[in-house]
Order: structure tokens, then sequence, then C-alpha cells
């Protein structure tokens, strides 16, 4: 919860000058009380009541205005609501070194099931696409809620050389931005899940693209996939070592205000994945929550008076 009226909290330093007066005041009350000369009329005057009686109601008061001040100053907390207008675009890295078999029977393989899987799981009302990308980033299926042409995409899986993160996020980025506008001439929320075994070797720089994505207000939710000791033979016959590089897409995802996830199983993959969807089926919004503070105040104030006036009767 914040305020976004945040100078108006200074009024709280009144309230707290009130409380400081009436501790002063009630402090001096009973010095006063006992300078009264007839000692055999203190009863009549001050007549014996419980202590407490006397600072609830100033208590309930200061309380009150506390509220009141809260109110005041606007405050407002996150909801998280139901967004069934999002788009949701899918990069996935398409890369040689997906080949390798750290990740059984290999990250290819366990790559293609996940995102098998986390379609599955999306809501239907989303629209979703899928990018893949090596040295370059294709757009495979344009957003829709067709999912059937997007799985059968994820099988037909086409490897290449080089990493091109930069261009997945920017062919990303057009294919969002391709999608409709809502109802009300809004365009349509979006989201990029990026998933990569490693970092971007050609095309675009990742700090451009984030920037990219960052302006257009799109999150780029980032899986760094595989292990340190993913290896994978080239054309030579030669040992290649192809280690996960978690860094550059966590700044990635940082930049534009996404999520970095790590992993190097399906399991791991899977749970990434099914964190995701909790995000990208839904949105925050801000909500006002000054009445619940005035309600409190008023109720605390009402309190407050109807102690008073009940405890301050004499009885003949």
């Amino acid at each position: 919860m914040h305020f976004l009226v945040v100078w108006r909290l200074w009024l709280l330093v009144g309230v707290g000058v009130m409380a400081g007066a009436w501790v002063a005041v009630a402090s001096q009350r009973r010095h006063h009380v006992l300078r009264f000369t007839a000692v055999e009329l203190l009863d009549v005057v001050a007549p014996r009541r419980p202590r407490w009686r006397r600072h609830v109601p100033a208590a309930l008061f200061l309380v009150a205005l506390v509220a009141l001040v809260l109110g005041f100053a606007r405050p407002v907390r996150a909801v998280e609501m139901s967004d069934q207008r999002a788009t949701v675009i899918l990069a996935v890295d398409v890369s040689l070194s997906m080949q390798a078999t750290d990740v059984s029977p290999s990250r290819l393989e366990v790559a293609r099931q996940a995102a098998r899987d986390f379609v599955a799981e999306l809501p239907d009302d989303l629209d979703v696409g899928l990018v893949t990308f090596h040295d370059v980033a294709s757009v495979v299926v344009a957003p829709s809620r067709d999912r059937e042409e997007l799985l059968g995409a994820i099988d037909r899986f086409d490897l290449g050389e080089g990493t091109a993160i930069g261009e997945a996020v920017m062919a990303s980025l057009d294919a969002a931005a391709a999608v409709p506008p809502g109802d009300d001439g809004e365009p349509v929320p979006a989201r990029i899940v990026l998933m990569s075994d490693g970092e971007t070797t050609s095309g675009i720089p990742d700090e451009d693209a984030a920037a990219a994505a960052a302006q257009a207000g799109v999150p780029v939710d980032t899986i760094a996939f595989g292990t340190p000791d993913g290896t994978i033979e080239d054309e030579l016959g030669e040992i290649e070592e192809v280690p996960v590089a978690p860094g550059p897409l966590a700044d990635l995802a940082d930049t534009t205000g996404g999520d970095a996830f790590e992993a190097g199983s399906l399991g791991e993959l899977g749970a990434a994945y099914d964190d995701i969807t909790k995000v990208a089926s839904s949105e925050t919004e801000e909500r006002d929550v000054s009445a619940w503070f005035v309600g409190a105040g008023i109720g605390l104030l009402a309190l407050a008076g109807s102690m008073s006036l009940v405890w301050s009767q004499r009885l003949p």
C-alpha cells in the first residue's frame, strides 16, 4: 500500500503534538486537584473513578485523527485482477546448443515438452504467439487463440547457429503490437516469455532490445535453461562446451520489469512456466482504500464521543 498525496501525512505531526499536550495536561490534573483546600469536599468535586476511563476517549479521538489523516492522504493498494485481454509471446531459443544432453534427453526436447505444458495451462481467452530464434528471429505463429496451430509449431522446431536474443525481443514486440486494440481503444497488455540457454552472439544487443521493451511497457520474463556442464559435438566431431548463461537474461528481465528464472530440469522449467502463467493471466490494479480509513476514523470519533458522554455523567 502507498499514498498518492504523501505531503498530507505531515498532518500526523499535528496529531502527535495534540497527543503530547494531552499527556502534559493529564499529568498536571492530579497536582491541581490536590491543591484544593477543602479536603472534605474532594470526593464531591473529584470523585474517584477508574483512571483508565479518563484516557480511553482521548486515545480513541487521537487514533481517529490518525485514521482520518491517512484517508486524506489517498491510500491505494495493489490488487491482482484476472486479465483475459493480455497477449503472451513465447520466444524459444533453437540454437545448436539446445542439442546438449545435460538435461535428459536433450535441452530441446525438454524445452519442447515444457512449452507444450505452458501453452496448455494458459487461459483460453489469451492470445498467444510463438517466436523462435537462433542467429535470426522469426514470428512462427502470430498471436491468436488457436492452440492447435501453436502446438504444431512447437513440434516443428528447427535448430540453427548463433543466438540472437535481442532480435527475438524485437520480433516479439512487433508481434504484440500487431494485435488489435481492445474495445476501449487501448493497446492490449502484452508480456514476453523468453527461454534461452545462452547469450547473444548476433543481431541487436540485449540492451537496445530491453530499452525498447521497457519503453513499450512490455515486461520480458526470462528463463535460463540448462546447466554449467552442457556440451555438444560440432561438425568436426570435437566437443564444445555450452554452459548456460543466466546473467544476461537476468539483466534483460530486470530492465523490462519482468522476472528472471533459472532451470536445469523439466521440473524446474515447468515450475518457472507455472509462475509466469499466474502473472501473465493477471494484471495489477491500484484500488483507492481511503474510505476504509475515513470510515474507521468516523467510527472511532463516534465511539470516543459516546464514551465521554456516558462516563462524564455524575450520579446525584
